[in-house]
C-alpha cells in the first residue's frame, strides 16, 4: 500500500517582467534611504546570486483561486480521474485572494473552497482546505494527503500550490525582483502496488528565533502610506537557515527511506535562489561524502522566479512532461521534493516513480 503521484498541472501566468522593466523603479534601503548605486548595477548583481532574469505574473483579471483552478483542472485531466471522487482538496498558500488594484487579502471562503467551486465538485464529502506553511506549503500538503491515505481516511486526494505574489510587492525594496505568480497541483491516490510512491518524508519548524525571518512590513519608500503592508524578509538570516538546516532535512527523509544516495535522480528543491539551492544541494551530498551528481537539480528560476508554494509542483509538472531541457523522470527513478519558507518550515519527500 502507498500514495502515489498519479498526475499532475500547472499554470504558468503570461505576463513576463524582465530584470531590465525595473531600472524605472526607484530603489531604498531598510532604512528608508534611497541607493546611490545605479539600478543596472543593482540587477546585474542581484542576477549573479539569484539567477533570475524574468518572472511571471498574472492578468490583472486573475486572482490565486483562479490559477489553483486551472492548475487542478490539468492535473485531474492528467490522472484521468473523476473529480467527484476526491476525498481532500488541500491548497498550499499564504496571501489568499488579491484583486488587482488592492493589498488585501481575501480567504473568506478558503481558497480551496472557491477551487472546489470552480471545478464544480457536487460530492460533500469532498474536504477542501487551505494549508499556511510558508513556501513548503504543497511539499507539506502532498504529505498530508499521504498520511491521510496511509490512515485509510483517503483514496483521492488533489494537492494544490498557488501565489500571487505579484499583488504583495514593494516596489521601492531591491527584494521584490524576487518574486513571481503560479500555481502548480498533483493528483495523490492510494495504490496497492508498494514497489512506487512516497517512501519517506521529513518536517520541521523552527520558530524559537526564526519565525519572523518572513515578515509583513511597510514599504521602503517613506512617502508610501504606512499602513499598508508588503511582503519583507532578511534574506541573509533566511540564507543560512536554508543552508543549515534543509540539507539536514533532506537526509533524514532519505535515511528514512533505505535508498542510498547514489539511486537519487534529481532533487526538486523551492525555487527561491540559485546559488542557495546550489549551496544547499552541495551540502546534502557533501553529508554523504558523495559528489554532486550533473543535471540533478532542475531549475525554473531563471525564467519563472520565485512564486513560493508554486515552485516545486511547477517544476515537477514542467520535468515529468519534459518540458525542462536535460531533465526526465522515468520509471524506477528516485526523486527527492524539498522546500524551506516562512516560519520558519522545512521539508521533504523520498519518492519513487
Amino acid at each position: 500500500m502507498n500514495s502515489v503521484i498519479t498526475g499532475t498541472g500547472s499554470y504558468i501566468p503570461t505576463l513576463t517582467k524582465t530584470n531590465a522593466d525595473f531600472n524605472k523603479e526607484r530603489f531604498y534601503n531598510d532604512k528608508n534611504v534611497p541607493f546611490e548605486t545605479e539600478n543596472d548595477v543593482i540587477i546585474e548583481k542581484f542576477k549573479a546570486i539569484t539567477g533570475i532574469e524574468e518572472r511571471r505574473y498574472v492578468t490583472d483579471d486573475l486572482q490565486a483561486s483562479d490559477i489553483a483552478a486551472i492548475a487542478a483542472q490539468k492535473a485531474i485531466d492528467n490522472a484521468g480521474i473523476d473529480p467527484e471522487e476526491l476525498d481532500y482538496i488541500i491548497l498550499g498558500q499564504n496571501f489568499g485572494d488579491i484583486k488587482k488594484g488592492t493589498i488585501q487579502t481575501d480567504i473568506l471562503p478558503s481558497l480551496a473552497a472557491r477551487v472546489k467551486h470552480l471545478l464544480k465538485i457536487k460530492n460533500p464529502n469532498c474536504v477542501a482546505y487551505d494549508l499556511i506553511f510558508g513556501c513548503p506549503g504543497w511539499v507539506e500538503g502532498v504529505i498530508q494527503a499521504h498520511v491521510y491515505i496511509q490512515a485509510g481516511l483517503a483514496k483521492k486526494c488533489l494537492v494544490i500550490g498557488a501565489e500571487t505574489l505579484s499583488r504583495v510587492l514593494d516596489m521601492h525594496d531591491r527584494d521584490s525582483m524576487i518574486y513571481s505568480d503560479g500555481a502548480g497541483a498533483c493528483i495523490v491516490e492510494f495504490s496497492e502496488n508498494g514497489k512506487s510512491g512516497i517512501m519517506s518524508h521529513a518536517s520541521q519548524s523552527h520558530t524559537y528565533e526564526e519565525a519572523n525571518y518572513l515578515f509583513m512590513g511597510t514599504s521602503n519608500n517613506p512617502d508610501t502610506d504606512s499602513r499598508i503592508r508588503y511582503i519583507k524578509m532578511f534574506g541573509r538570516k533566511i540564507y543560512e537557515y536554508a543552508l543549515n538546516n534543509v540539507p539536514n532535512a533532506m537526509k533524514t527523509a532519505l535515511d528514512k527511506s533505505g535508498v542510498s544516495i547514489n539511486d537519487v535522480k534529481k532533487v526538486f528543491i523551492h525555487q527561491a535562489n540559485e546559488k542557495m539551492d546550489e549551496a544547499i544541494i552541495k551540502r546534502f551530498f557533501r553529508l554523504y561524502k558523495t559528489p554532486t551528481p550533473e543535471h540533478v537539480m532542475p531549475m525554473s528560476i531563471h525564467k519563472l522566479g520565485n512564486s513560493s508554494v508554486a515552485t516545486v509542483p511547477t517544476l515537477l509538472d514542467l520535468v515529468v512532461k519534459g518540458q525542462l531541457e536535460n531533465h526526465e523522470v522515468k520509471e524506477g527513478d528516485v526523486i527527492i521534493l524539498a522546500s524551506v519558507g516562512a516560519g520558519m518550515n522545512i521539508n521533504a519527500i523520498v519518492y519513487k516513480y
